[in-house]
């Protein structure tokens, strides 16, 4: 009975299980921010692809 009411008091899993639960928690929000933010971020490099293009097409 004695190693039950030990176990039972011991918090170390439980810090545990809390850093691994933060811990997926940020990896989520980067993925959706990374998601939120790549379509943007084509429609600017193909932006600036297509400008580029330009430019040097341009002669003088």
């Amino acid at each position: 009975m004695k190693l039950f009411t030990k176990f039972a008091n011991d918090e170390s899993g439980a810090v545990t299980v809390d850093w691994v639960v933060l811990t997926a928690a940020i990896v989520g929000i980067a993925i959706a921010v990374i998601s939120l933010i790549s379509g943007g971020i084509q429609d600017a490099s193909n932006g600036i692809n297509d400008e580029l293009g330009n430019a040097s097409s341009v002669t003088f």
